[in-house]
């Protein structure tokens, strides 16, 4: 079982691990590629505007730009999943998670960092900003990191089931091509986007408190809050529709 997870504009400060280096992500072997980006990140912020640094952020107050502004290499790391904060990182409460849970979220999650592409939920990442669909000059991130990562996330993939619940916008860094299971909330007759995030993650916490492990086990483990109204299969996508009520923090 493989799930597919977004990144989230908010980050936690801080941490304890290693500075970025090649033992820090998954597919150690395309490092080199995936620092790619990352070198075009920092060329950028060190010829930017305050006012080009504050765009590409997302960030008016200029303490904040310049804090920001300063180079990623040589600070400190913490696991992804824990730098990452937001919506869905809120309801899936990794610090509450006993260790074999964590595990599960680590070794089973793939997020999609729109700078440091996919890695898993225990890959160890600095704090960093880059807003969503930010553009570096002359490059695209998503669109680099779908060539040189396709490859080695089709060959990761082959043999799982896989549970794709990220935002539309990370389906552009890499594009399913074998069956999976998504999902579509809906709240009195409306598409969500607030309470699907929130979902999200309480799906990815049912998930490793149950070391789910194939999409059948998933359909069969009921979770509350979520109300079965339909499923459409359309090629390799299998699509869930659930009628959702306000969720509840435990």
């Amino acid at each position: 079982m493989i799930i597919l997870f977004s990144p989230s504009e908010g980050k936690r400060s801080g941490g304890s691990g290693a500075p970025l280096n090649s033992a820090s992500f998954t597919f150690a072997e395309a490092y080199a590629e995936r620092m790619v980006p990352f070198a075009h990140y920092n060329d950028y912020l060190a010829r930017a505007t305050f006012a080009e640094r504050s765009e590409l952020f997302g960030l008016k107050d200029p303490e904040q730009v310049e804090r920001f502004s300063a180079p990623l290499a040589g600070q400190p790391t913490m696991k992804a999943v824990e730098r990452y904060e937001g919506v869905a990182y809120d309801y899936l409460r990794y610090d509450t998670l006993d260790a074999k849970a964590k595990d599960y979220v680590d070794e089973h999650t793939l997020i999609f960092s729109n700078l440091f592409g996919p890695i898993k939920a225990g890959d160890m990442i600095p704090e960093y900003k880059l807003k969503q669909g930010a553009k570096l000059p002359g490059f695209s991130i998503e669109n680099y990191f779908k060539k040189h990562f396709t490859p080695i996330l089709d060959d990761f993939l082959q043999g799982h089931d896989v549970i794709d619940l990220r935002a539309g916008f990370y389906e552009k860094f890499y594009t399913l091509s074998q069956p999976y299971l998504t999902f579509k909330f809906v709240k009195d007759g409306k598409v969500v986007s607030h309470w699907a995030k929130a979902y999200r993650g309480i799906l990815l916490r049912e998930m490793a408190l149950n070391n789910i492990k194939s999409e059948a086990e998933l359909m069969r483990h009921p979770i509350a809050g979520l109300n079965l109204i339909d499923m459409k299969q359309q090629k390799n996508k299998k699509e869930v529709l659930f009628e959702v009520e306000t969720p509840e923090r435990g």
